[in-house]
């Protein structure tokens, strides 16, 4: 484990909070047997730090659609308050994706974010925003997207943070790191994204790059069948959602809300079997409950 990491608290507790928007909560690498049906880099980072250093707890407070000030309204007081010895944080992509986002305030409210949890003593991990090349359509963010990576970058360095510089990494020029969407990674990308976190902290690991032939060039029809169904499937509801007011993550809660003691060799897919399996024999305990209860009451009426 590189020396950056702050391996324990005065307690010797391990404990990683994730905090964030989709990219961290996972969308784009789906999995049913997992909370929310995905499973995302930082639950592999969880777990390679678990294999690498037992004891690590961790939570992931991320959800889907977030904004910014989401992010620093629902889950930088829980954070610190779990006492975390290391924190990842990516917030503010889908302000730059807003109409009328202000830029400056933006990143005014990104610092004080940061500030907080830098002032843990946690190790922080930031990242920049990749340039995602989907459509022309997205092309007037770039500049927003310029001015958010600068601004990231120089934050990091004055907070002492660790960067990951998703900007740069031309691993995903490849259309196969990206989900259907073309806004997501895929299972490929969040292992890869895993990879350079898990590198960037000094973390062994066996994450290596999809070995794939050159991507075949689309013959044209086959080009436009699949900018039809983009469209369809992903553009237009995307907008209508806009228009209505409402997002993916309205209805979702974060995977992992509270701190859970990763399992060093089973994972936290047998992790979320026991829960779910615990949750459902609770359940059915409630239901014996209420049956044996309305049973005894009928028995005593009149």
């Amino acid at each position: 484990m590189a020396g950056n990491v702050r391996h324990a608290d005065q307690n010797g507790r391990r404990r990683f909070v994730a905090l964030g928007d989709s990219f961290t909560e996972g969308v784009g690498d789906r999995n049913e047997t997992l909370p929310n049906g995905v499973r995302g880099w930082a639950d592999r980072v969880a777990e390679k730090l678990a294999k690498a250093e037992p004891g690590w707890e961790y939570a992931n407070l991320a959800v889907r659609s977030k904004r910014l000030r989401h992010v620093v309204e629902e889950q930088m007081d829980r954070a610190v308050a779990m006492g975390p010895t290391l924190i990842t944080l990516y917030a503010g992509g889908n302000d730059i994706l807003d109409f009328g986002t202000d830029m400056d305030q933006l990143m005014a409210e990104y610092e004080r974010l940061v500030a907080r949890l830098a002032a843990t003593g946690a190790t922080l991990v930031l990242f920049t925003g990749y340039d995602v090349k989907v459509s022309a359509v997205l092309e007037p963010f770039k500049k927003r997207n310029t001015l958010y990576n600068e601004r990231v970058r120089e934050l990091a360095a004055k907070y002492g943070a660790v960067l990951v510089d998703y900007w740069c990494l031309d691993a995903y020029h490849d259309r196969r790191m990206w989900a259907s969407d073309r806004l997501h990674m895929s299972k490929a990308g969040h292992k890869y994204m895993a990879a350079q976190v898990l590198d960037h902290l000094g973390v062994a690991h066996k994450f290596s790059p999809k070995d794939w032939e050159p991507p075949q060039r689309l013959k044209l029809r086959d080009w436009e069948r699949r900018q039809r169904r983009w469209v369809n499937d992903w553009v237009l509801p995307l907008f209508g959602r806009k228009l209505r007011g409402v997002t993916l993550g309205d209805t979702l809660r974060p995977r992992w809300p509270e701190p859970v003691k990763v399992p060093r060799k089973a994972g936290l897919r047998k992790l979320a079997e026991r829960q779910a399996a615990a949750a459902g024999s609770a359940a059915s305990g409630d239901a014996d409950s209420a049956e044996s209860n309305a049973r005894t009451n009928g028995g005593t009426q009149p």
